[in-house]
């Protein structure tokens, strides 16, 4: 009997030394840290690694992450300045950095975070009106963290970021807000129309001005260039007309006519005065008097040579054929002052030649108006 019960008791000793040991040894992982309380009392804090505790004497409470911790709380109710409610949503980065503080300066430091950061957001956006609280996220982001950093120091934590993550405000005022972008976009597309149409305008104008200036400076030149032209033209054809006189009137001296050819040829440019539609009317020129008397005196001499002469004499010297004869003129001349017709004048009559006088008047070498007028037939009267 003795024997068992040395030996149950042996068997209790190695098991109670065995728990000794294992409740001695604690292992804490990394980025954790193990409060100890001795006797219902805090002793120490244990950091990461091998840590040693006396058995049934301290005891380790639960670890405490010491990690950067994200929270996200669900939407707030916030009022703003200018009474509108709006719900915000808030994301929480805070740190544990004093496990002691953490444990015994706040029950539970989570929920104290987050009823913190609603009060200090309600304080924060509480002073700004609505238009504010949409465009000044980072404002509200850098109060808060301010105030949430210097309430939660003296629990241990540190408050790195904190974010707004959705402000929303009620459904109307969503509308109100989309109708006032839409027509503010509607009005600032308007005004580039329009300013896109005034550039156009512009454009097009400036573009037409500068081409009515290009084809207008054009067709000065060209008129420039054409007047040149037609002054050079008009020039040759001047000195050709100029050249062309001084060979007719060389040719004409150099050749010497007699007096009675240039009366002949003054006769058969009257016809051609008459020719044209123009010319209806036409007057004959007062000289035509003393060419007739000459052409009468001329055509006299020529047949008293050519009739045949008395008998025993020979035919008498021909007419010359470089003289020529014309049948109107003869048949007038010989009919003492009737009417010339000739088939180059066409549908104008000729008709009787005031102060012709009589056709064996003076000779043609003794009328000086006739020798010394003869440019008179250049152009129709």
């Amino acid at each position: 009997m003795s024997t068992l019960v040395a030996t149950i008791l042996l068997i209790v000793v190695i098991a109670v030394i065995v728990v000794a040991i294992a409740r001695s040894i604690r292992i804490i992982p990394q980025a954790r840290a193990g409060i100890v309380e001795r006797f219902g009392r805090y002793h120490r804090t244990l950091n990461a690694g091998l840590n040693m505790v006396t058995p049934f004497v301290d005891r380790l409470l639960p670890l405490i992450d010491l990690r950067e911790q994200v929270v996200s709380f669900p939407p707030q109710p916030v009022i703003t300045r200018d009474n509108l409610v709006v719900a915000i949503d808030t994301v929480i980065y805070f740190q544990v950095t004093d496990a002691k503080s953490a444990t015994y300066e706040v029950a539970n430091y989570i929920t104290a975070v987050e009823q913190l950061t609603v009060t200090t957001l309600r304080n924060v956006v509480g002073g700004m009106d609505l238009e504010t609280t949409l465009t000044s996220r980072d404002q509200i982001n850098h109060e808060l963290r301010r105030e949430l950093d210097e309430a939660t120091g003296k629990w241990g934590l540190r408050v790195s970021r904190v974010e707004l993550k959705a402000i929303e405000p009620p459904t109307s005022i969503q509308d109100s807000m989309e109708k006032q972008m839409r027509a503010d976009r509607d009005k600032r597309a308007a005004i580039l129309s329009a300013e896109g149409s005034k550039q156009s305008a512009i454009l097009t104008a400036e573009g037409e001005r500068q081409a009515a200036v290009l084809k207008a400076r054009g067709e000065s030149e060209a008129t420039v260039l054409r007047a040149e032209a037609e002054a050079k033209a008009q020039a040759a054809r001047a000195r050709g007309q100029a050249e062309a006189i001084t060979t007719v009137f060389r040719a004409i001296h150099e050749g010497n006519p007699d007096q009675r050819l240039l009366a002949y040829q003054y006769m058969q440019m009257l016809p051609q005065i008459a020719q044209g539609d123009a010319n209806k009317v036409w007057i004959v020129p007062s000289e035509i008097g003393k060419a007739l008397e000459g052409i009468g005196g001329l055509l006299g001499g020529v047949r008293s040579v050519a009739e045949p002469g008395p008998a025993g004499s020979g035919p008498g010297p021909q007419l010359d054929s470089s003289v020529g004869r014309h049948a109107g003129l003869e048949g007038w001349l010989a009919g003492g002052g009737g009417p010339v017709h000739d088939g180059s004048v066409g549908d104008h009559e000729g008709g009787p030649v005031p102060g012709a006088g009589n056709a064996g008047g003076a000779p043609l070498d003794d009328d000086p108006a006739l020798v010394q007028r003869p440019a008179e037939v250049r152009a129709p009267i």
